[in-house]
């Protein structure tokens, strides 16, 4: 507020004399401004800290402070950020610590003690994780740069004579991915996400004959790869959408002449395979009948040969025996005859 300034007020007595007079300024006036004053200065201080992720700056009174409060935060990949502490007035707080639980990486803790005005680190390596200010003058943790290293558990815990508080973060580092859309060898569509943290979800308009798959990189980021197939002459342009929590990005290929043959192509040699396999039966259905048929044949020719060899034999065998009693020498180089000539016989028509 602009100061007051004096004012001169000239006015004449009944005796024709002039005078000068400065007006008092109203103490009320002055009690406001200087009220303003101070709510412009307390305004500015609360609003240096205000890069805080949760915004908590005012201090509040540790009574009504929880003993515990746990937080998610996802920051995305090479921004910055400020974790904060429980907002607990810092002429009140003895001892502030950050506790620093990183997958792969020592335990990690950074402290401040107020009565010696000592800063420890202990097993804390990397120089983007600071403190946001002096620790004397701020309880807040600040990450540079952040990468995927960063993801992990972070807590601050405050002691003051009033009681112990903590905030615990569980901070998830998202990366970006790569989205990228071409027209392979094959005349096969692929769109890919590469390196996104977590994984992307990838769709397709139209929807066509399509396949996606992931793929986990050392660094914990994941790639997924979609490949689609179009069948329809109709389709000239398709369009891939890779969705992810960072952002979203569509892409569009316009498919060349002919594009869209790989499926009919496959199509038409599938019912050239099934024409020939039909043929192919109907070829084995006839030429086993036909066998059958043969081999029908041959079993009742081997019938009636059996059955007139029998009768002959048995009729030349009892005459046989009438007249020689004894003979069964002769019977027996009848038999061997008559059976070497039944399989010539049987051979000789069933190869015809």
């Amino acid at each position: 507020m602009f100061p007051a300034a004096a004012l001169l007020v000239r006015r004449r007595d009944p005796e024709g004399r002039t005078e000068h007079k400065t007006p008092k300024m109203p103490c009320l006036s002055r009690t406001a401004d200087l009220a303003l004053l101070l709510m412009f200065t307390v305004f500015f201080v609360v609003d240096s800290g205000s890069s805080c992720v949760d915004g908590k700056q005012f201090m509040q009174s540790s009574s009504s402070l929880p003993a515990e409060v746990n937080s998610s935060l996802s920051v995305e990949l090479g921004s910055s950020c400020v974790l904060c502490c429980p907002p607990v007035l810092l002429t009140n707080v003895d001892l502030r610590t950050w506790k620093i639980m990183l997958r792969d990486q020592p335990f990690c803790t950074k402290a401040y003690r107020r009565e010696t005005n000592e800063s420890t680190d202990t097993n804390c390596t990397d120089e983007r994780v600071t403190w946001a200010s002096r620790p004397d003058l701020s309880p807040h943790l600040q990450i540079n740069a952040v990468a995927v290293a960063h993801d992990g558990y972070y807590i601050c815990e405050i002691v003051s004579p009033t009681g112990n508080f903590q905030h615990g973060y569980q901070l998830q580092v998202l990366v970006r991915p790569e989205a990228n859309m071409f027209l392979s060898k094959n005349k096969t569509l692929v769109c890919e996400a590469v390196a996104g943290r977590p994984a992307a979800q990838i769709s397709w308009t139209p929807k066509g004959r399509c396949v996606t798959k992931e793929e986990k990189n050392s660094n914990g980021t994941v790639t997924v790869r979609s490949t689609c197939r179009y069948s329809d002459s109709n389709v000239s342009t398709v369009t891939c959408l890779v969705s992810h929590v960072t952002g979203n990005r569509s892409l569009s290929e316009v498919l060349p002449s002919g594009a869209t043959t790989s499926g009919s192509a496959a199509s038409s040699l599938l019912i050239i395979l099934y024409v020939k396999l039909s043929v192919l039966m109907v070829v084995l259905v006839i030429v086993g009948f036909a066998s059958s048929q043969k081999i029908n044949a041959c079993r009742d020719a081997q019938r009636y040969f059996l059955a007139s060899l029998a009768a002959k034999y048995d009729h030349q065998f009892w005459k046989m025996r009438y007249k020689h009693k004894s003979c069964e020498t002769c019977s027996e180089n009848l038999k061997v005859k008559e059976w070497v000539l039944f399989c010539f016989l049987l051979i000789s028509w069933c190869d015809e």
